[in-house]
């Protein structure tokens, strides 16, 4: 996600979309520390910055994540 997309939405998409990304990141953590493998390991580190840009545009509206 670029930021500017992430500017476009509204607060409800960008507080859906955090808890989306968030619960992904929680599956993907279980599933390493589980001892399984990940396709793309790549995705944590995109997961996460997704989730720091998601918040980072609450806090510019004002909105205590």
């Amino acid at each position: 996600m670029k930021m500017e997309d992430i500017r476009k939405m509204s607060r409800e998409d960008k507080i859906k979309k955090l808890t989306e990304l968030e619960n992904e990141l929680l599956r993907i953590r279980t599933l390493i520390r589980s001892g399984g493998a990940i396709e793309n390991p790549g995705m944590v580190k995109a997961v996460r910055k997704d989730i720091a840009r998601l918040k980072f545009a609450l806090g510019e509206e004002g909105y205590k994540v």
